[in-house]
């Protein structure tokens, strides 16, 4: 597959340097030109334009941030091949292919990635056991473009997970965007206590990590999910909420063990062990159906009628 890959960072030139090694023809593109000089340095094909680099493309990847994929996207006008993305948000990057008549399109988000940035910390291995979400619209995604993402994917190591934007947005508030929120809330409490920076330890360091992040990426991230922040940020405050009162009571420890066991025992069996392997029928209700489960992809059968599954051990919790 020939496949042009548009934005060139940590995650676009990790696409470039997986498939490339994996054989198929690549062309890259970045709007920043010390980028594309030193992916060029490197040996990679780099065009000087989108419309240069996706002539004679199979498959465009768009791997800019969220901003800029409006005017990525005019440049892809005419543009008739299938095109996916790994933007970090699906329901706003489904809004702006529709709105840009984009026939062919399948969202996407490797949930991959590192603490450096940029084209020199791009790496051809990044893609190895992590996670892919491919979202798959009923009636709108073409199954078949859907099936043949999932089989390159799933080429590059990666374990593809099958949801709709929608279900995709609401688990990541809760997983990524919804953490670096109250990692920040926790970092700030420092600000006015030099004691307790000097006595933080384990526990403050492991609950602040993503407060290091770069303001802005923490609030493009969590201000283009919006309202699946909003609604996990409000259940996250209600439960505080609830944990606040109980410790208002003559008892608070015993009023909070029961309240805090269910938390203990969820992150205990985190990550869910994968049970035994399974054909799943290609279709969409029953890919969509794997997903629900916090199942995945491994790989998908040449006739393309069947994909090879795994789901947690015991259902949705892995317990």
């Amino acid at each position: 597959m020939n496949v042009a890959i548009v934005g060139l960072g940590l995650i676009g030139g990790s696409v470039l340097q997986a498939l490339a090694v994996a054989g198929h023809p690549v062309t890259g593109y970045d709007a920043d030109p010390a980028t594309r000089d030193l992916a060029r340095a490197g040996g990679w094909p780099v065009a000087d334009s989108v419309p240069a680099a996706v002539a004679g493309a199979d498959l465009v990847v768009l791997a800019v941030p969220l901003p800029a994929l409006p005017t990525v996207l005019d440049d892809l006008a005419g543009y008739d091949g299938l095109v996916t993305d790994v933007t970090s948000v699906k329901g706003p990057v489904h809004d702006l292919a529709a709105k840009h008549g984009l026939r062919r399109f399948v969202g996407g988000h490797p949930m991959a990635g590192k603490e450096t940035s940029g084209f020199a910390a791009a790496e051809a291995g990044l893609f190895a056991g992590c996670a892919w979400v491919l979202c798959l619209e009923p009636d709108e995604t073409d199954l078949a473009d859907w099936l043949r993402l999932a089989r390159l994917c799933t080429a590059l190591g990666a374990r593809v997970v099958p949801v709709t934007a929608a279900e995709h947005d609401r688990a990541v508030a809760q997983i990524s965007h919804v953490p670096h929120l109250l990692a920040a809330a926790l970092a700030s409490t420092l600000t006015e206590n030099p004691l307790a920076a000097t006595l933080a330890a384990g526990s403050f360091r492991d609950g602040t990590r993503v407060a290091a992040t770069r303001a802005e990426l923490i609030a493009a991230m969590c201000g283009g999910n919006a309202a699946a922040v909003r609604s996990v940020l409000s259940a996250v405050l209600g439960d505080l909420e609830a944990m606040r009162v109980k410790l208002g009571l003559d008892d608070p420890t015993g009023a909070l063990i029961p309240v805090l066991r269910p938390a203990v025992d969820a992150r205990r069996q985190w990550p869910p062990r994968p049970g035994p392997s399974d054909e799943t029928p290609a279709e969409v209700g029953e890919l969509l159906a794997l997903g629900r489960d916090g199942g995945w992809i491994t790989a998908v059968a040449e006739n393309g009628a069947t994909v090879s599954s795994l789901r947690p051990e015991s259902g949705r919790n892995g317990s």
